[in-house]
């Protein structure tokens, strides 16, 4: 399985992006039970979780800290999974990465994703990240 992000760039504090993250190795809408993730990891800080979307019901979770400022969608036909931010603030400035996990029998799936995003839960692959900047 592979894993690759992109739409990372500079961005005014108050603007906008939508991240990218492309699948490979499995199909999203054929495979059913799956999570994908998005972290982040400021420098000097730690990981943190900002969203996650699972099969077969699309269950989503969302960090704490987002205000509702991020949301994340799925394109099936090409096995893309996104990460839309508005709002956007310095303290947003991170590399963005994209995560997998195949759930176990130890996760309900209706909690899997909250799981992942909270830490409990370790997803089984990572894309390489894509550094996301915003100026004040």
């Amino acid at each position: 399985v592979q894993l690759v992000e992109s739409g990372g760039g500079l961005v005014q504090a108050g603007g906008s992006l939508r991240l990218s993250c492309v699948v490979a190795g499995f199909t999203l809408g054929d495979f059913p039970d799956y999570a994908i993730a998005w972290f982040r990891q400021a420098p000097g800080k730690e990981r943190e979780g900002v969203s996650c979307i699972s099969s077969p019901y699309g269950f989503k979770s969302y960090g704490a800290f987002l205000q509702d400022r991020f949301i994340i969608s799925t394109d099936i036909a090409k096995n893309t999974v996104y990460l839309h931010g508005h709002s956007l603030k310095p303290d947003d400035t991170a590399v963005y990465y994209c995560a997998a996990r195949l759930r176990r029998q130890d996760s309900p799936t209706e909690s899997h994703c909250a799981e992942i995003t909270s830490g409990l839960r370790t997803p089984d692959y990572w894309g390489r990240g894509t550094q996301v900047t915003v100026s004040s």
